[in-house]
């Protein structure tokens, strides 16, 4: 997909501000460019500034751009067939999370502080707790991207519930970022 495209909102869309975390309405005929398409969810840039937009929202784009967004997603799922639970498939649902500002999912930034993994139940099913952090303190995203990971986590068969914490100690560093991560951001 090219993402310096400009598209045009063909109706009036719900977009959660970034990094604020408010949903605000934007108008049909907002001219917008995708900045980053990752893990199920999308950033648009306006002449008002960052937005993300669900996928329910994606058709304001365009067919053209929601069926190219649906392709990404859709390839982007984590494929739990035949994989048998394991810490190691909580750790890359979470994979699927992204920072809507950068380009690196919330596991590579050293947003996860700890995991937790409850014996199973009747069912089989496991209650999940996470503690993360966020890049900054103020930023009003974080219960979005939490709950990102609450949805990621829940999505697989042999999860019953997720608990994904925010937590500020220690502080988040750049640090943290781990050599995937700095990969992509180009710091190494």
């Amino acid at each position: 997909m090219n993402f310096s495209e400009e598209l045009t909102l063909s109706r009036d869309t719900s977009a959660t501000i970034i990094p604020a975390g408010e949903v605000q309405t934007l108008k049909a005929g907002t001219r917008a460019v995708i900045s980053q398409a990752l893990g199920g969810t999308v950033t648009i840039r306006t002449d008002s500034g960052l937005f993300r937009l669900a996928s329910k929202d994606w058709d304001a784009l365009g067919a053209e751009a929601k069926a190219q967004l649906s392709a990404v997603a859709d390839a982007a799922e984590l494929d739990q067939n035949d994989t048998p639970f394991s810490e190691a498939l909580v750790w890359e649902a979470m994979k699927s999370c992204f920072d809507p500002e950068i380009p690196v999912n919330i596991v590579d930034l050293g947003l996860i502080y700890d995991l937790q993994i409850g014996e199973p139940d009747a069912d089989g099913k496991h209650l999940i707790n996470v503690k993360m952090t966020l890049t900054a303190q103020g930023c009003g995203m974080g219960p979005v991207i939490a709950d990102d990971a609450k949805t990621s986590i829940e999505a697989l068969d042999s999860v019953s519930q997720a608990q994904v914490d925010i937590v500020w100690d220690p502080p988040w560093t750049p640090h943290m970022i781990s050599d995937e991560g700095r990969k992509k951001l180009g710091i190494e």
